[in-house]
């Protein structure tokens, strides 16, 4: 039997521009993951596993690198004014 991956592609780093791109908006809920892990305490290796589906244990450097680089891109969508495409992000 053949399996679908329907997952969204995580990049090694998330986009730098200075506008919303398209992988941005491929990825609103992985940036909604991340910043309510943090909001509830969360470690990052704890995010990297859960949100990203990164192994931080045997991908430590890997792991922390695609978190942080999400992790501030999802905060630069809040500080820019994106805040409202990140609470649509919600799957009812």
């Amino acid at each position: 039997m053949r399996k679908t991956d329907f997952a969204r592609k995580l990049a090694e780093e998330a986009p730098n521009a200075s506008t919303l791109t398209d992988y941005d908006e491929e990825h609103l809920l992985t940036y909604r993951g991340l910043l309510d892990a943090e909001g509830d305490g969360a470690e990052w290796d704890e995010a990297a596993l859960l949100v990203l589906c990164i192994d931080p244990v045997n991908e430590p450097v890997r792991a922390h690198r695609v978190w942080e680089s999400h992790l501030t891109r999802a905060k630069w969508l809040l500080d820019h004014g994106y805040h409202h495409l990140l609470c649509a992000s919600i799957v009812h």
